[in-house]
């Protein structure tokens, strides 16, 4: 990642106004299908921003690791998890996704929400412990303009579609799955 590319999302995350995050609720792409996630195990939330995602991981159950390029939203990503009383369950870090996934354990659970970089789809798969959920959530084409960062119709079927889909959709900008890493091969 280019230092301009850090200086563009703490920038983001330092003028960002509005409600006070929703913890409560799991990311917007994934409302409707929480009963997916698992409520005990380890969590890494890729590009986790000021750490919505990973904060409600942590309020479910899960132990969870948040990385993401802005320390700005790290710092905010500490302060959420300080405030909803789920400190001890988190850990948020500093990484640049642009040279992978950090070294780390397998997860449970693994969420990407509304960051696309194929270089991490193998790594994000390798990541997850058998039978372990993986949440992407992407902008894309399907019912918007292409653009530099929307992915383009079924990209995500490409990439996960090998693995036991849950649920997914693609509609309206954006592009969602939820699949497992089956127990057993099949």
């Amino acid at each position: 990642m280019t230092r301009d590319d850090r200086d563009h999302w703490d920038a983001r995350y330092t003028d960002a106004e509005g409600p006070l995050a929703d913890v409560e609720n799991p990311p917007d792409a994934f409302r409707g299908v929480e009963h997916l996630f698992p409520t005990t195990g380890t969590a890494l939330d890729v590009a986790c921003g000021p750490g919505v995602g990973s904060v409600w991981l942590a309020r479910r159950g899960l132990t969870v690791w948040g990385v993401d390029v802005s320390p700005i939203a790290i710092a905010s990503a500490n302060e959420l998890a300080d405030q909803h009383e789920v400190q001890g369950q988190c850990r948020f870090d500093v990484v640049d996704l642009d040279v992978g996934l950090p070294d780390g354990p397998l997860v449970d659970v693994l969420l990407c929400h509304l960051f696309r970089g194929q270089n991490l789809v193998e790594p994000m798969i390798e990541r997850l412990a058998l039978g372990g959920v993986l949440a992407v959530a992407v902008l894309s084409e399907v019912g918007a303009e292409p653009g530099l960062f929307r992915a383009p119709p079924g990209e995500l079927v490409a990439a996960f579609g090998h693995l036991e889909v849950l649920d997914q959709d693609e509609a309206d900008g954006r592009a969602w799955m939820v699949a497992r890493l089956p127990r057993v091969p099949r």
